[in-house]
């Protein structure tokens, strides 16, 4: 089956406010080159030539909605610390509205990577678990943000920010907005009442098991569907493509075929996807159209190094 990709237009998308919470990331690369082994150890020696500082995790989703043109509101808990500071500068110049609870006990994520001739030789990761009582904090100011937005999109990295993410989805279903998840781990009870979630073929595994065929997966989807009362399950299949269970367990899924791009760095791709579908989403889009829309927007961001983003005329600019 095939869906007709909407478009809506610029000042539509411009119209629509998405709410993003997650466990925000500093990303940090260090590029250099490599001219000689370490005589210290069987290691190569990076002579740093470059230094670039990336919005990652759901930063990097707030940032991938704000770049098709929506508005973007972030929330997440970060430390009180100099990544902290990077953090909200690189959001604000990026026109995110932040809403950042503090919480000096903790290390704001960075994941530092190490390039060399075009090779990530090491990522190193520097992290802790915040405080349960930011995360209350959190949770009332989720409240007090959530009337003004049209979608809201948790993105779980499992940090430990999302602690109240089943109370967070069902006001958001209170108030009749839709909400997106990316989720992380075995416990998708935890994302019960959500309209769409969209895990890889990884994650999805972990949690229903594996299959053997299409039939056993349709019938694996929608035992979880009817279980966590969603919407719809969208599955990202990397060269396979995208496949949204979204009927009745013998009904046909719909299925995309994965843009045929070169493939380059597949970080931060699921991001991508999931900005992209929230941000259609707003708009009044099906979610079927909203899937063929993320769909072309993965194929475009893994075509690029690290985490980036797609603009609007990356997406429609070739239409």
């Amino acid at each position: 089956m095939t869906a007709v990709a909407q478009r809506p237009t610029r000042e539509q998308i411009a119209a629509q406010r998405v709410l993003v919470v997650g466990d925000a990331m500093l990303d940090r690369y260090w590029f250099g080159a490599v001219d000689r082994i370490s005589p210290e150890a069987p290691v190569p020696v990076v002579r740093v030539t470059r230094e670039e500082e990336r919005l990652g995790g759901a930063a990097n989703v707030a940032l991938n909605v704000r770049s098709l043109g929506a508005q973007c509101t972030f929330m997440t808990v970060v430390g009180a610390d100099e990544p902290a500071r990077r953090l909200r500068s690189l959001l604000e110049s990026q026109d995110i509205t932040t809403v950042l609870g503090s919480d000096p006990q903790l290390l704001t994520i960075v994941k530092l990577r190490v390039i060399g001739r075009s090779q990530q030789l090491i990522r190193i990761d520097f992290e802790n678990q915040p405080d349960h009582e930011v995360l209350q904090q959190l949770l009332s100011d989720f409240e007090r943000q959530l009337p003004s937005h049209d979608a809201v999109l948790f993105s779980d990295y499992g940090k430990g920010g999302l602690t109240h993410i089943p109370h967070m989805i069902e006001r958001a279903r209170e108030a009749r907005i839709p909400v997106l998840v990316d989720p992380k781990g075995s416990d998708y009870g935890r994302y019960k009442g959500a309209t769409v979630i969209t895990p890889n073929r990884a994650e999805l595994a972990q949690v229903v098991g594996p299959w053997s065929d299409e039939a056993q997966l349709r019938r694996k989807a929608a035992a979880l569907r009817e279980q966590l009362a969603l919407q719809a399950l969208l599955l990202t299949r990397s060269e396979e493509g995208m496949t949204l269970f979204d009927g009745p367990e013998l009904a046909e899924p719909f299925h995309v075929k994965a843009e045929a791009r070169e493939v380059f760095d597949v970080t931060g791709a699921g991001d991508t996807v999931i900005a992209t579908m929230a941000a259609m989403v707003a708009c009044g889009m099906d979610l079927r159209s909203a899937t063929a829309l993320a769909n072309r927007a993965g194929g475009i961001v893994v075509s690029r190094f690290g985490t980036a983003s797609v603009s609007y005329d990356d997406l429609f600019g070739d239409e």
